[in-house]
C-alpha cells in the first residue's frame, strides 16, 4: 500500500505478516456517486475487504490532502484538531458496522462546497489503503421567471431568469409545439454560497409563436422547472408594408436561386420538397395566428354583474364602470353578493378557450384585477390567493403586487393607464399586460382549472377612483387600445 508522508512525497509500504487484524486488506466505496439535495444529510460509505474489524485502525476522510481532513478517527474517537473548519460540527463517523469493516461519513446540511470527491483512508500499522467516494450535491433553485423586455430588431426580447441552482444548470427555450429554440445570450453567476443564477434571453421574431416556455434543468438529476409566457400578436413591433413584402419575398427568391445552383436532378427534387414543407409549415403557422387573433382581437365584451357587487360599489348604467361610494346602498341580501371584499364580478363565465379584456385604470389609485372561480367564498373575511380561487394583481399605496401566497412585489417599467388580462383556460395561463407600453407585468404559475372563471374587479375606498372596462368585439378597439411600436 502507499500513503502520503507530506505534500511532497510518498512512502511505499510492504505488508508483513502479523496478528490477524494486520492481514492485507482493500477498501471499497460505492460504484455510483452519492446524490443528495442541497441542505439534506449525506452518508458516504466505505467497506474493508475481506471483512474485519476497523475499530483499532486510524481512519481519515479527506478531500485533496490528509491534513487538515474532513474527519479523523484514531484510538476509538474523533480527532477534532486535524479537521477542516468548514466540517466541524457537521460530520460524524457512523460506526454501526465497524467491527465488520464498514464505516460511513455523515455530513449534515450539505452545502454546494461539499460537492466533489472524498477519500476514505484506512491505516493499520504499516499497511494503508483507500477508496474514492463521489458526492453530487443537487440544488433545485427557483422556478424560472419569464418576462418580455420590449421590442428589438423587429421582434420581442424575452428574458428568463432563475437562481439557487447547483451545479450550473441547463437552460432550454421551446415553443408551443415543443421545438427547442436557441438562446441569444446566456449569463451564469455564482453567489457567496456557490449557487448559480442564470439569465437567458431570446428575440422572438415569429408573431404566431404563441406560448414560449423556458426550462431550467439540473444536469445531474435531470430534474427541471419550467415557466411559460404568452406573446400577444399586437405586442410585436409594427412592420412597414414594403418590409413585410420584402421579408416574404426574399426567402422565396433565395430558395429559387439555391435550387438553380444545383445541377443534379435529385438535388433539385430535394429542394422542391423543402419548399413544399415550408409552405405547409407556413399554412400551419397562419392557422395558429388566426386562432390567436380571434382570441385577442375579438376582445370579450365584459360587463359587470350587479348581483355580485359589494354595497359600496356603484355601477354605471352600461355596466362598464365601477366607482366606490362612502354610503352603502340598501341592496337585497344575496348569496351572490360580496359583503366583505369590495368586489364585483364580470357577467362573463369562462370554462374553455382563450379570453382577453382590457381595463382602464388611470382613474383609480387602489385596485385588484384578475379572475376568480365562480364558486369563491363571498361572505366574511377571505384571503385572495390561488389557493382560495383568486388569480389577481393589486395596486395599493403606489406599489404593485401579485396576490400569490405569499404576495410578491412587482416592478413595472411605466405606470399603466390600462391593464390587459389574458386567460387561456386549457393552458392554465393567467397573465397581465401593461397596455401603455406593451410590457408583461406578471403571469401566474400554470394551473389546472375546474369550473367556470369570471373577471374580478375590486376598489379599496372612496379615494380609489374608478375602473372602466374598455369595449371589445371590434378590431378598431384593438387598434386603439393595444400598443404598437414604430421601427
Amino acid at each position: 500500500g502507499i500513503f502520503p508522508l507530506s505534500p511532497c512525497g510518498l512512502v511505499v509500504c510492504v505488508n508483513t505478516p502479523g496478528p490477524p487484524h494486520m492481514s492485507g486488506f482493500s477498501v471499497k466505496g460505492p460504484a455510483e456517486p452519492i446524490m443528495v439535495l442541497l441542505g439534506a444529510d449525506a452518508t458516504l460509505p466505505c467497506q474493508l475487504s475481506p471483512e474485519q474489524s476497523a475499530a483499532h485502525m486510524h481512519i481519515w476522510w479527506y478531500r485533496t490532502q490528509l491534513s487538515p481532513a474532513v474527519f479523523v478517527y484514531q484510538n476509538g474517537q474523533e480527532q477534532g484538531g486535524e479537521q477542516m473548519l468548514e466540517y466541524r460540527g457537521r460530520t460524524e463517523l457512523v460506526r454501526n458496522s465497524i467491527n465488520k469493516g464498514g464505516v460511513a461519513l455523515l455530513i449534515q446540511h450539505v452545502r454546494a462546497s461539499d460537492h466533489g470527491q472524498y477519500r476514505c483512508h484506512f491505516r493499520d500499522g504499516q499497511s494503508s489503503q483507500e477508496a474514492i467516494v463521489e458526492l453530487h450535491v443537487i440544488g433545485l433553485g427557483s422556478a424560472p421567471h419569464v418576462h418580455m423586455m420590449g421590442p428589438e430588431d423587429g421582434g420581442i426580447r424575452v428574458l428568463c431568469s432563475a437562481d439557487g441552482w447547483f451545479p450550473k444548470p441547463r437552460v432550454q427555450w421551446s415553443d408551443v409545439m415543443g421545438v427547442n429554440l436557441q438562446s441569444l445570450s446566456e449569463f451564469q453567476t455564482q453567489d457567496e454560497d456557490g449557487l448559480f443564477r442564470v439569465e437567458a434571453s431570446l428575440v422572438v421574431m415569429d408573431r404566431s409563436l404563441g406560448n414560449l416556455t423556458c426550462s431550467i434543468q439540473n444536469p445531474l438529476s435531470g430534474q427541471e422547472k419550467a415557466s411559460a409566457i404568452f406573446l400577444p400578436e399586437p405586442f410585436f413591433p409594427r412592420m412597414d408594408p414594403w418590409k413585410a413584402a420584402l421579408a416574404g419575398t426574399v426567402p422565396i427568391l433565395m430558395l429559387l436561386l439555391a435550387g438553380i445552383s444545383y445541377t443534379g436532378w435529385r438535388q433539385h427534387q430535394a429542394k422542391e420538397r423543402e419548399v413544399k414543407k415550408k409552405k405547409t409549415e407556413s399554412r400551419e403557422r397562419d392557422q395558429m395566428k388566426k386562432e390567436k387573433e380571434m382570441a385577442l382581437e375579438a376582445k370579450e365584451n365584459v360587463t359587470l354583474d350587479a348581483a355580485t357587487a359589494h354595497p359600496s360599489l356603484l355601477l354605471s348604467e352600461n355596466r362598464r364602470r365601477v366607482t366606490w361610494q362612502e354610503r352603502q346602498q340598501d341592496l337585497p341580501s344575496s348569496t351572490q353578493r360580496f359583503d366583505s371584499l369590495s368586489c364585483v364580478l364580470g357577467q362573463l363565465h369562462i370554462s374553455s378557450g382563450r379570453s382577453f379584456w382590457e381595463v382602464k385604470v388611470e382613474d383609480a389609485s387602489s385596485w385588484d384585477l384578475g379572475v376568480c372561480q365562480n364558486n369563491v367564498t363571498r361572505k366574511g373575511k377571505v384571503t385572495m390567493s390561488p389557493h382560495n380561487g383568486f388569480w389577481a394583481i393589486r395596486l395599493y399605496n403606489r406599489e404593485y403586487w401579485a396576490l400569490t401566497s405569499p404576495e410578491a412585489c412587482l416592478t413595472v417599467r411605466e405606470i399603466p393607464r390600462s391593464v390587459g388580462i389574458f386567460l387561456d383556460y386549457e393552458a392554465g395561463d393567467v397573465s397581465f399586460y401593461n397596455m401603455t407600453d406593451g410590457s408583461h407585468i406578471f403571469s401566474f404559475p400554470q394551473n389546472t382549472f375546474s369550473g367556470a372563471l369570471r373577471p374580478l374587479f375590486r376598489l379599496w375606498s372612496s379615494a380609489s377612483g374608478s375602473l372602466t372596462i374598455c369595449p371589445g368585439g371590434e378590431e378598431r378597439d384593438l387598434v386603439i387600445n393595444m400598443p404598437t411600436y414604430e421601427q
